[in-house]
């Protein structure tokens, strides 16, 4: 916060943020599929909150259940922020109502009507013999015909192509190296580690259900952190970071 070890962002869940005036159900757990009046008026509400317990106004922001919308983006513009990291690369939530985003990759992208704000995606890619081509292949393999025949579960133990977050929540530390060292090889630069805070917690969530899950969780998490920051020599930084890094004119505010 204000001496720079981290940073508060905003995560919108519309269910549980005020005002609470639409249907709960699976549609509108997605923020950006409310209307747009409504979307930004939970957002201020949300930021406020921030602002008025922590001091510092949020500046980053993460769509509940990564749900993005078509009015997102000049919502966020006009709240002030600078950081969205809510795009989920090759993965589509549109069986709930929720965003597509399988043709989105996992570099980090200028968006908006102004193209102000920083999209930074949740590193999910690709691994094995034909991990080049998995933007490609593996929507077939998903397909609902895929599924039915267990084609992504077959093809990953064959070592041909899985798609694998970097997340400590039911992903191990030999999936992680194995998703790293692919983007790597793909020239990919930027990659953000996630996970829901609950989990650090046992019994909140399906991944951590008593202690020797959360010693597990914790031991994926450092072996994932050693490896990319002292084998590989990989930089730490945070959202806001990043943007100050990347932004045009970014090399000529340094002299």
């Amino acid at each position: 916060m204000k001496a720079g070890v981290c940073e508060i962002g905003a995560h919108l869940h519309p269910w549980v943020n005020p005002p609470e005036v639409e249907d709960v159900n699976a549609f509108n757990s997605y923020p950006g599929n409310l209307p747009a009046d409504l979307e930004g008026e939970k957002l201020e509400v949300l930021s406020a909150a921030i602002e008025n317990n922590i001091g510092l106004r949020p500046r980053v922001y993460k769509a509940g259940r990564y749900g993005l919308g078509f009015n997102t983006a000049a919502i966020l513009e006009e709240a002030g922020y600078d950081v969205d990291l809510s795009v989920v690369p090759y993965t589509s939530f549109a069986a709930d109502g929720g965003p597509d985003y399988r043709t989105f990759g996992a570099s980090p992208y200028w968006f908006g009507a102004k193209r102000k704000l920083l999209e930074i995606p949740l590193t999910c890619g690709f691994a094995g013999v034909l991990a080049t081509s998995g933007p490609r292949s593996f929507p077939a393999l998903s397909s609902d015909l895929g599924m039915k025949s267990r084609l992504p579960g077959i093809a990953a133990r064959l070592g041909l192509l899985e798609r694998i977050r970097l997340t400590p929540e039911g992903i191990d530390h030999a999936a992680h190296r194995r998703l790293i060292d692919s983007m790597l090889a793909d020239g990919h630069r930027v990659f953000t580690m996630t996970y829901h805070s609950p989990s650090l917690r046992p019994g909140n969530t399906p991944y951590v259900r008593d202690k020797a899950d959360l010693k597990a969780f914790l031991g994926t998490l450092r072996r994932t952190l050693d490896y990319f920051l002292n084998e590989i020599g990989g930089q730490a930084t945070t959202p806001g970071a990043l943007f100050r890094r990347l932004r045009p004119g970014a090399e000529k505010d340094k002299t």
